[in-house]
């Protein structure tokens, strides 16, 4: 396949973007301002110069360690980057130039923000996720490709999925199923995606989870008692139903 100078830009910028949405992983969930101070590591708190802060590739010439004290730099770094860069790619292919590809990139940094926070702390930021289902509400009056009423449908179908769901689930196994920031997270991309899409997405969701936890805990990595995150997997079905929702739609109705 043959890629053009907006492919590799779109690329490019979601690398960058990525590079931004590591900052935010990191620094949410410890309540530190995610524009001040610069970029720096961790371990020895040393500033990163602009050129080890390029995205993949100051990552390669370092050999995934800090310059300065030679702690090892997590491997999350560059996953971030690439995906983020990906996912920018694969919207653009799919929907062209337009203010539907601005709006599915800005969800998509959102998404893969929450995900990873998730994974890292076992919490969903209500910083992003509260201001995105007002930010998906208002979008709805100025976009063609999705109604008020099917985005106000979106938050509370998503929500109410997930807060019935968990409801039911502490009653049966006696402990919280599901948390408020699930909760939050589907109305946020309800509130972008639609009603008919959410529900692809939780069932998406569900399904990638069961997987998942199965193989962890047959495998023995996770006990039954552990906890597993589920934010990322509403993130990774609304992904991939962003992407192809129509096109699992006319699947489905095909049977």
């Amino acid at each position: 396949m043959y890629y053009g100078v907006n492919d590799v830009l779109i690329f490019i910028l979601g690398l960058i973007v990525g590079s931004f949405s590591n900052v935010c992983i990191y620094r949410i969930p410890r309540n530190e301002s995610i524009v001040y101070p610069a970029s720096h590591c961790p371990k020895c708190r040393s500033n990163i110069s602009p050129k080890d802060n390029i995205p993949l590739l100051s990552y390669i010439l370092l050999k995934g360690r800090c310059r300065n004290c030679k702690s090892k730099i997590s491997i999350q770094y560059p996953i971030v980057e690439f995906l983020t860069g990906l996912i920018y790619l694969i919207i653009y292919l799919t929907y062209d130039l337009s203010v539907q590809t601005l709006i599915y990139i800005i969800l998509s940094s959102a998404l893969i923000i929450i995900a990873f926070i998730d994974l890292n702390e076992q919490i969903v930021s209500d910083v992003i996720s509260l201001p995105g289902i007002v930010l998906g509400l208002i979008l709805s009056f100025f976009v063609s490709y999705i109604s008020f009423i099917d985005s106000a449908l979106g938050v509370f179908v998503g929500g109410g999925i997930i807060l019935i769901i968990g409801m039911g689930g502490s009653v049966i196994f006696k402990k919280e199923a599901m948390g408020g920031g699930d909760v939050k997270l589907a109305a946020m991309i309800g509130a972008f995606l639609g009603w008919r899409y959410i529900i692809i997405s939780l069932f998406l969701g569900f399904f990638l989870g069961a997987l998942v936890g199965i193989f962890l805990i047959l495998s023995k990595i996770k006990s039954r008692e552990d906890v597993i995150p589920f934010g990322p997997f509403i993130v990774l079905g609304s992904l991939i139903t962003l992407l192809w929702g129509e096109m699992i739609i006319s699947w489905y109705l095909g049977f």
